[in-house]
């Protein structure tokens, strides 16, 4: 073992933990006063659900021995037999820092799905949701992309969760908009966020943990590792500059909030293609991004469907185009256990990655309606028409985000 990669990997571990917190804050500051506690918590309880699940079957199922290419078995049910001495994933770090870091990748991937029915589920079914989500589609498309199963033996790239956690993310956050319907008095009424000056800190805060993120998922303080740590902040900048021109040029002010969700936007986009591209592709990657998801956000106004806080316009096509890109600027000259691109003779890699991120959205939109329903049926999704007039820190908790 090597206790420099040790070290790097503890750190680069509770920098992706502290990124729940801040999707919290960057969550919590963009709906209204009355909502900004059950949105903070639907993101924070996650760190406590999915750490039980993972523990007793999740890891196994996602990252345990193979059944036939789908999932993993129950071997490593409550971690038996995962212990402190390197594991199949990496040579140099004990198996339960890989563990603890894969956790939180887990636990961020159903919190980022809140944002699109946030400000109208009861709270009791959000809890059934996360536990079924988690195990029926995460861990699955987990398992296909990073654990040995069918989408990464065809030679899928995805470095830090462009495909296994966006874009699955993305169009779970699609289906889940469209079940619930839009929240009561939308488009008829200003919904605004309530307190902007969290959510700039959220993406702050987000942007910070991205780096362990990113750069963490080489699992190795090691050139790739560097590689992706400076793309990382070179995508998400170049995305800042091009949301703020775009909503520049189409509403004529440039705005904090795009700023902020420009970030995201370039994170996302870079995640999966982190440790794959070069900076200078980097460079082009965040500038489309920032463009593409702000016309992605104002689309849904168009098609007429609340995604309260920009998911599938954020991270669904940030996503997407994040892994396509990866499929255009991928080079062996980067990482030489990657693939070329198209635009470095590889037209194949873009093929395979289009088809990885159709198979993944189908599935978790299929499932995802399915769990939806399930919900429904069994506690009920959405919260009673005063209960969100109200709003649902009263309503749901009995408690309030603001006393003055």
């Amino acid at each position: 073992m090597s206790s420099g990669d040790t070290a790097f990997m503890l750190v680069a571990t509770a920098l992706v933990m502290l990124m729940t917190p801040g999707l919290a804050l960057f969550y919590g500051g963009m709906v209204r006063s009355k909502n900004i506690l059950s949105t903070m918590l639907q993101s924070f309880i996650c760190l406590g659900v999915v750490a039980v699940i993972w523990v007793l079957y999740g890891y196994s199922l996602a990252f345990g021995p193979d059944v036939g290419g789908l999932i993993g078995n129950l071997e490593w049910a409550g971690l038996r037999g995962v212990g402190m001495e390197p594991g199949p994933y990496s040579e140099t770090i004990p198996h339960l820092v890989f563990v603890a870091f894969q956790l939180m990748f887990a636990v961020i991937t159903p919190a980022l799905i809140t944002g699109a029915f946030a400000e109208r589920i009861k709270f009791p079914a959000f809890l059934l949701f996360t536990v079924l989500w988690v195990t029926l589609v995460y861990f699955p498309v987990c398992h296909w992309v990073w654990g040995g199963g069918w989408l990464g033996e065809r030679g899928g790239l995805d470095f830090a969760g462009g495909t296994v956690i966006h874009i699955n993310s993305g169009a779970a956050a699609l289906v889940a908009a469209l079940v619930f319907g839009r929240r009561h008095g939308w488009g008829r009424e200003p919904i605004q966020p309530h307190n902007l000056s969290l959510t700039v800190l959220g993406a702050g805060l987000l942007w910070f943990g991205w780096f362990g993120f990113n750069a963490g998922s080489a699992l190795a303080a090691d050139g790739i590792a560097a590689n992706a740590l400076l793309v990382t902040q070179v995508a998400a900048g170049s995305a800042v500059l091009s949301w703020v021109v775009a909503e520049w040029l189409i509403h004529k002010k440039p705005t904090t909030l795009g700023a902020a969700s420009g970030a995201v936007a370039g994170l996302v986009a870079i995640t999966p293609g982190a440790g794959f591209v070069g900076p200078l592709s980097a460079v082009i990657i965040g500038l489309v991004a920032g463009g593409l998801c702000y016309l992605a956000v104002l689309l849904k106004h168009r098609l007429g469907y609340d995604d309260s806080l920009d998911v599938v316009g954020v991270h669904g096509v940030g996503g997407l185009w994040g892994a396509l890109a990866t499929g255009l600027f991928a080079s062996t000259l980067v990482n030489p256990d990657g693939a070329d691109g198209l635009f470095f003779g590889n037209p194949g890699q873009l093929a395979i990655q289009a088809f990885d991120a159709l198979v993944t959205i189908v599935f978790s939109m299929l499932v995802t309606l399915i769990i939806l329903k399930v919900v429904d049926a069994l506690v009920g999704l959405r919260v009673e028409t005063e209960d969100e007039v109200q709003g649902l820190d009263l309503s749901q908790h009995s408690e309030i985000g603001y006393s003055l």
